[in-house]
């Protein structure tokens, strides 16, 4: 099992949008996650700066690498564009976080 924690950026005024879009996140897109070997997966915000800390763990069989080409991870990629800074293709610009500490 692997950790992945990085930084993703909300644009101003869309907390409550990007909030309500995760409360309902689309069965299809959990499964795949799921599926490809991802658990455990938090977005934390940080209030003053709008930028989002995600943390998620990994199976050691994941298959991350091809999430970028599956269309059902597109298609949340492209609704979710509007509300944060996006590379082109709609991916989320993220912001790898190197591991300090951790403690079980």
């Amino acid at each position: 099992m692997t950790i992945h924690a990085f930084k993703m950026q909300l644009k101003p005024g869309v907390v409550e949008e990007y909030r309500r879009r995760h409360d309902e996140i689309w069965p299809e897109l959990s499964a795949l996650l799921s599926e490809s070997g991802i658990h455990d997966y938090s977005i934390f915000l940080d209030e003053d700066t709008l930028s989002l800390f995600a943390v998620l763990k990994l199976r050691a069989d994941n298959s991350r690498d091809a999430l970028p080409d599956h269309p059902v991870m597109k298609r949340w990629w492209d609704y979710m564009a509007p509300l944060m800074e996006v590379q082109p293709g709609n991916q989320p610009r993220e912001w790898p976080l190197p591991l300090l500490f951790h403690m079980d």
